[in-house]
């Protein structure tokens, strides 16, 4: 790998590690590429090269991974783990909600409060599938 696709690759990575840290922010793409220190269009074309998934994508994912956790873990209304998580619309989480997850925030919720399972194992078992793929029926 050459040096300077490694510098990219890291700038890719503080970018997402923004995203990580902020993700109920308001975040957009000139903002992230700034951090990255390229232009948007290179920033959106490389984070999806390297990332396989746009930033917004992942950013959405990121989102919906935290209120997976929250509705399991939480009794706090869909709606305040909505706008906790950084949506600012019911409609549209409970829309990529059912688009990642397979089923709707409220009957991802019914299936209880999360096991006791080493951390790692927990995150593999509930992370979201990207977009376009067919949800995981048989998670935990």
């Amino acid at each position: 790998m050459s040096r300077a696709v490694e510098e990219l690759n890291r700038r890719m990575l503080r970018a997402r590690d923004a995203m990580d840290r902020a993700y109920a922010q308001p975040l957009d793409v000139p903002a992230l590429a700034r951090i990255a220190n390229v232009s948007e269009a290179h920033f959106i074309r490389t984070f999806r090269a390297t990332f396989d998934e746009t930033p917004h994508h992942y950013l959405q994912r990121r989102r919906v991974e935290r209120a997976m956790y929250l509705l399991r873990a939480t009794d706090r209304s869909v709606t305040v783990i909505c706008l906790d998580v950084g949506f600012s619309s019911l409609g549209t989480f409970s829309r990529i909600f059912r688009d990642i997850v397979g089923q709707a925030p409220s009957a991802y919720r019914e299936r209880g409060p999360i096991q006791a399972v080493p951390n790692c194992f927990a995150m593999a078992w509930t992370r979201p599938s990207s977009f376009g793929e067919a949800p995981a029926q048989n998670i935990v």
